[in-house]
């Protein structure tokens, strides 16, 4: 099947039944030999002289009729020479299907081309949306011997028909379609061939599936010349010559590619020109293509033969994105790459260009530009040569890191043995393994000790590399020189591409540090020595997160943050209040995003994909909240893998949610709350959630626990972080009992403080719960583990201010109606103290040097700094080292829905900054 006939094999009466061609004498060609075995199994095969035969020194105007051709120009003919003009003077433009899909659409493309000021233009285009895969579709439907393929020709033909109706009138209406349906003829006796054989070579496919961009170039052509403009239009597959590597792809012969652009222009001069493109001819005038995604690559190749002063490339988006933008939202439009920028975020799978589509543009420096069809207010992102200020500094690229890409569904191989060491030819035979099934290796990494080689394939592809390499080193592997030939499936590849990354330190510990905040772990890491990109390999399910959290990290998006709130009571629906008022501010000033994706109490939870309206989160848990489920839940708010960080927010005092706290950690997910449980909770279960803390990137806040707002542990943390040595910690912990024991003054009685400050919110449902001290003893074992003491709620003595006998047995009402029968006891003490100077307050103290705590009611004399408290203050004093002769006091408003759900605002700020917000 490797020879060609000529045409002359094909019978004469086939022949004859071709529509004769106007214009200058034609020469006969060849015709692929596929083609020519099959032609002896169709007795009348209408081979159409216009497909099978090359025109010599053809002139075409779009006004007369148009054929496709299939071959070069015959350089032989004497004609007058016309010098292609060459320069800034030429701008190509290069036009998508989805440019052409339909008659608005390619109307709208000949506006742009009229409108464009250039003196000389080339238009390359595409074949209308979708035709590409439906010709395909004729030749597997035809090799199938799946007569379908006679309606799906139809189809190309009817689709074609309607849209040239609607754009086109009179001699060029007709004369277009008399073209369109001999080519469609010409191609069901072809197909028919196909559908005996059974088979289609290469070349012949390659021939059937280029007549998309004949019939668009003519479309467009004739379009132009309605509105007035002279343009000629060019099958390029008469002027562009490329040869065939062993890597399904092609590379232009510019020089061959020159000399027929040369002779094309002098026998079709023109300023306009309408060229095809994806289609292209072999040395040997056989019909290829330049790959499917091709037609990039042939406006490039264009614009470096005609050395234009920039190439635009028209597609559907606004330009090149820092990222995917169905993957993150927030990627921004890029003003500027340079071509080596381009060419990385290309190869890793960016929505960018043809990967080879840079180079031709590159050696005459010529820019690419990006351009929307859809809205031509945006600039696009131009592709150029970064200009050098006199320092050889770039002075476009703005940002360390441009643009991120991913590459998904790869597998990892790991070959590793100590006898790989210092062996000369390991790797050869390694990829030389690889090479044989002809599988793709998108990413290598070696250590330097040699012990292992690890690079990524397509997944697809995996199975037969592995059996080639188990095969290649099966002596090795029986002999223990190799250990193992290991796969490690479900990968992706996130790369990090930016030309300033260049000898800039840093970029790739914050990418790192980026993917460990985000509880990422790291598969395989590869930077080539050009520093243009680092690229690192990680799971699958992680890469949509994985990228967010290195793109927020750069500033290219805002640090986002999933949330889920737990227990929206007082604490909690107060927080909510103040993230829906602030959550603007944040966004716009400080790049921080905190959307609440989920809100649940004991009842009822709210689930959001997006998050939820704070405006009205009280309407839509009360209407469309389902029943609570805090596995649910908590799977909703962490399994959205668009959002990469994710922090719960517990508002409540549940035992049994702190219970949770480490299971939560473990997975990644933040925890801040103001729920004393988890830290005043059996010794050995804290020591196992701080340990887990401490290990990993996951951040666990509770300022909120001890003081509401009120800056307690950071203090506490502050003065053992920078050296200093805990005493004694004291202090007014409950606002609560601050403001009874700050009203107990004069002749009021005990009772009817307690009930004043029920009825100001200020207590719990049960006052007992506040009298009793035992949320003090809470605060007090937290400050006392925080200052590295390890006691237990069961070591610290609590002063109950609750009478023995209302202690169990009575309801709240009954409680508080009995308590006016203690009240003489409690004047008698107040007397006693007043008598001696002093006030009366009930506090907690942190021995740390006698590794003790306590909590009671003490005295102090009234120049104390505890005895000028008012209303519900809370005072702390530490007493340190350095505090020693005065202890440094925090004091301040301890209790209040406000200050405790602004204490806990404030940890999720503090999160957002520890996760890259800036500071």
């Amino acid at each position: 099947m490797a020879f060609y006939a000529s045409i002359s094999q094909v019978s004469n009466g086939s022949l004859g039944n071709a529509m004769p061609i106007s214009g200058p004498k034609i020469n006969p060609t060849r015709i692929p030999a596929s083609i020519s075995r099959n032609l002896s199994l169709v007795q009348h095969f209408p081979v159409p002289r216009q497909c099978l035969i090359s025109q010599q020194g053809k002139q075409w105007s779009c006004s007369c009729q148009t054929y496709t051709s299939l071959t070069g120009i015959s350089l032989d003919q004497s004609v007058e020479k016309i010098e292609l003009p060459k320069g800034d003077m030429w701008s190509v433009h290069k036009f998508g299907g989805t440019c052409v899909g339909n008659s608005e659409r390619i109307k709208n493309v000949a506006n742009i081309i009229v409108n464009d000021d250039s003196e000389r233009k080339l238009v390359v285009v595409s074949a209308m949306s979708k035709v590409t895969d439906m010709m395909y579709d004729l030749i597997q439907k035809a090799q199938s011997q799946d007569n379908s393929y006679i309606s799906a020709l139809d189809a190309v033909l009817e689709k074609h028909r309607l849209t040239v109706s609607e754009m086109l009138d009179g001699d060029e209406l007709l004369s277009f379609l008399s073209g369109l349906h001999h080519d469609i003829n010409n191609l069901k006796a072809m197909l028919h061939a196909i559908y005996i054989a059974g088979h289609a070579t290469e070349s012949f496919t390659d021939f059937v599936v280029g007549h998309g961009e004949l019939w668009s170039a003519q479309m467009l052509s004739l379009l132009v010349r309605k509105k007035g403009f002279s343009c000629k239009w060019m099958d390029t597959r008469d002027v562009l010559i490329v040869n065939s590597t062993n890597s399904d792809q092609v590379d232009p012969d510019y020089l061959e590619s020159e000399r027929r652009l040369e002779k094309w222009f002098s026998q079709n001069p023109s300023n306009i020109i309408i060229a095809t493109g994806f289609i292209a001819s072999t040395p040997q005038n056989i019909p290829t293509t330049l790959k499917r995604d091709g037609s990039d690559f042939s406006a490039a190749i264009m614009g470096a033969l005609f050395k234009a002063r920039q190439v635009t490339i028209w597609t559907d988006v606004d330009g090149v994105y820092s990222a995917d933008p169905r993957k993150v939202s927030e990627a921004v439009i890029l003003t500027k790459l340079s071509y080596q920028e381009a060419w990385e975020m290309s190869y890793f799978g960016a929505n960018v260009l043809h990967p080879r589509t840079i180079i031709p543009v590159m050696q005459y420096d010529i820019p690419i530009v990006i351009r929307n069809i859809f809205n031509l207010d945006a600039t696009g992102t131009m592709i150029c040569r970064p200009s050098v200020n006199g320092n050889g500094h770039n002075q476009h690229v703005d940002s360390l890191v441009k643009g991120f890409a991913t590459i998904d569904n790869l597998a990892l191989i790991n070959v590793e043995g100590t006898g790989m060491a210092g062996v000369p030819g390991t790797a050869s035979a390694i990829f030389g393994a690889v090479k044989d099934v002809g599988a793709n290796v998108i990413m290598i990494s070696q250590a330097s000790s040699e012990h292992s080689v690890c690079f990524a394939v397509p997944e697809k592809e995996v199975k037969a590399v592995a059996e080639a390499l188990q095969s290649r080193f099966c002596q090795a592997l029986d002999a223990g020189r190799l250990s193992q030939v290991a796969i490690i499936p479900n990968c992706s590849i996130l790369a990090a591409v930016g030309q300033k990354m260049a000898s800039t330190p840093g970029v790739s510990a914050t990418i790192f540090n980026a993917l460990a905040k985000a509880n990422i772990n790291v598969r395989a890491i590869a930077q080539g020595c050009s520093e243009y990109n680092v690229t690192v390999v990680v799971k699958r399910e992680d890469c949509i997160k994985a990228l967010r959290a290195v793109h927020s990290r750069f500033y290219l998006s805002r640090t986002t943050i999933a949330m889920g709130i737990i227990g929206p009571g007082l604490i909690g629906g107060t927080l909510l209040e103040q993230l829906r008022d602030q959550a603007a501010v944040l966004r716009e000033e400080f790049n921080i995003d905190l959307r609440v994706m989920a809100i649940t109490s004991s009842k009822k939870m709210l689930l959001s994909e997006m998050g939820i309206d704070l405006s009205k989160w009280k309407d839509l848990l009360s209407k469309q909240g389902e029943a609570a489920d805090l596995q649910t839940f908590v799977q909703h708010v962490h399994g959205n893998h668009f959002i990469p960080n994710t922090v719960l927010v517990d508002c409540t005092a549940d035992s049994c949610v702190a219970s949770h706290y480490y299971d939560w950690l473990r997975k990644g997910i933040h925890v801040i709350t103001p729920n004393k449980k988890a830290n005043s909770g059996p010794l050995d279960q804290y020591l196992k959630l701080r340990a887990l803390q401490r290990q990993s990137y996951t951040h666990y806040f509770y300022e909120a626990t001890v003081g509401a707002g009120l800056p307690i542990i950071s203090t506490l943390r502050g003065l053992l972080e920078t050296g200093d040595k805990i005493l004694s910690i004291e202090g007014i912990f409950s606002g609560t009992l601050s403001y009874i024991f700050n009203n107990f003054k004069g002749k009021r009685e005990f009772s009817e403080v307690v009930t004043e400050a029920k009825h100001a919110g200020y207590t719990e449902p049960d006052p007992r719960d506040d009298l009793s001290g035992t949320d003090v003893a809470r605060k007090v074992i937290i400050l006392a583990r925080e200052s590295g003491l390890k006691l237990d709620l069961s070591d610290i003595p609590v002063q109950s201010l609750v009478p023995e006998p209302l202690k169990a047995s009575v309801s709240v009402q009954e409680f508080m109606q009995q308590l006016p029968e203690f009240d003489k006891d409690w004047a008698k003490r107040r007397e006693d103290v007043e008598n001696a100077g002093e006030i009366l307050r009930y506090v907690g103290v942190v021995d740390a040097v006698n590794q003790t705590g306590r909590v009671e009611l003490r005295s102090y004399k009234k120049a104390h700094p505890f005895a000028q408290l008012s209303g519900s203050d809370n005072i702390i004093a530490f007493t340190t080292l350095r505090y020693k002769e005065q202890p440094l006091i925090v004091r301040g408003p301890g209790a209040g829905p406000q200050v405790t759900a602004g204490g806990i605002f404030s940890d999720i700020l503090r999160l957002a900054s520890y996760l890259g917000a800036p500071s």
